[in-house]
């Protein structure tokens, strides 16, 4: 039999990204050094559904399979994340000589602090370097663990879209990993880089320094913060706020829309005077302060942790990192 379907070489599992406001998929090509986009998509999820339960797991399904109906994706491989809000992460150091004794002292962590059962629920570490503690040099482990449900609801979501899991990461993970690959050059591994993903609900800052994670935390800010805000200080719906949001970045030139969203140029939409663009301002403003001051104990915590270790960048993703104020 003859196949006419064109076969692209070094093609890579799509990635899913299950946000708490839409779904986003990639598809790659690596050949060589050559590194090449296949298909990529964006969905929003109706407001309505952004909790969790069944309604939410049936909207995701729905919202994957409209993408690969529409889109070139090829295959059912899939690579994705488990959510921000059900993975726990903490940081341990243990003495070089209970290396041996590192799964059973992890096992004790995810027991007393997160109160999960290290015999049915997952759980992973990441040695992030030697620091000395008095007189003493220890391992500072990052533990990463969740619950077995919230895997296997993952998985089921998946399945359910009728794709095919191949991997299931981490949002730190992830998030380092997808920048790793351009820190080559010998000065960028002996720096250390700061990734800083501000979800919708969460933000996840990531330090990397020499091709591993050194540091790893969770902020319960996200971009849902800033609209709440406006909102409560100009007294209208969040719909209503973001909206406002989006013309406040037009009219600044801040960014274009993100992907997925219309752009609001109807005569509905709200416009800016200058008393609303200023509370708005005041209100943005005030989430990115808080949000920059907890960036700012993590930056702290680092270089008292591991001493020398110089930080020189820091990037900005996700959908809220459109906010210029938090640079």
């Amino acid at each position: 039999m003859i196949s006419w379907t064109r076969k692209i070489r070094g093609l890579q599992p799509i990635g899913l990204d299950i946000g708490h406001n839409s779904i986003k998929m990639l598809q790659l090509a690596i050949n060589g050094e050559q590194v090449s986009v296949i298909a990529a998509d964006e969905i929003r999820i109706e407001a309505g559904v952004n909790s969790e339960g069944r309604a939410r797991q049936d909207s995701v399904v729905s919202a994957i399979k409209q993408i690969l109906a529409r889109s070139n994706f090829q295959g059912k491989n899939v690579v994705s994340c488990l959510p921000s809000g059900k993975l726990r992460i903490t940081s341990l150091r243990l003495a070089e000589t209970e290396e041996e004794g590192i799964e059973q002292a992890l096992r004790k962590e995810v027991a007393q602090r997160f109160g999960l059962d290290p015999e049915r629920d997952a759980m992973d570490y990441v040695v992030a370097g030697s620091v000395r503690q008095g007189n003493d040099v220890k391992n500072e482990l990052i533990l990463l663990a969740t619950d077995s449900e919230t895997v296997r609801s993952h998985i089921e979501t998946l399945e359910q879209a009728g794709l095919k899991p191949v991997a299931i990461d981490t949002i730190p993970c992830a998030l380092f990993r997808s920048f790793e690959r351009s820190l080559r050059r010998q000065d960028d591994w002996d720096c250390t880089s700061v990734f800083v993903d501000v979800g919708s609900r969460c933000t996840t800052v990531v330090f990397g320094r020499g091709g591993q994670i050194s540091f790893v935390k969770q902020i319960p800010i996200g971009g849902e913060n800033f609209i709440e805000e406006a909102a409560a200080k100009l007294g209208v719906s969040t719909g209503e706020a973001e909206m406002l949001r989006e013309t406040l970045r037009q009219k600044d030139g801040a960014s274009a829309p993100q992907p997925g969203q219309a752009e609001h140029k109807s005569d509905d939409d709200p416009r800016l005077d200058t008393s609303t663009e200023q509370i708005m301002v005041d209100a943005i403003s005030s989430v990115a302060g808080d949000l920059a001051k907890e960036i700012s104990l993590c930056l702290r915590y680092y270089t008292v942790t591991f001493r020398g270790k110089r930080v020189r960048s820091a990037a900005f993703t996700g959908g809220g990192a459109y906010e210029e104020i938090l640079l």
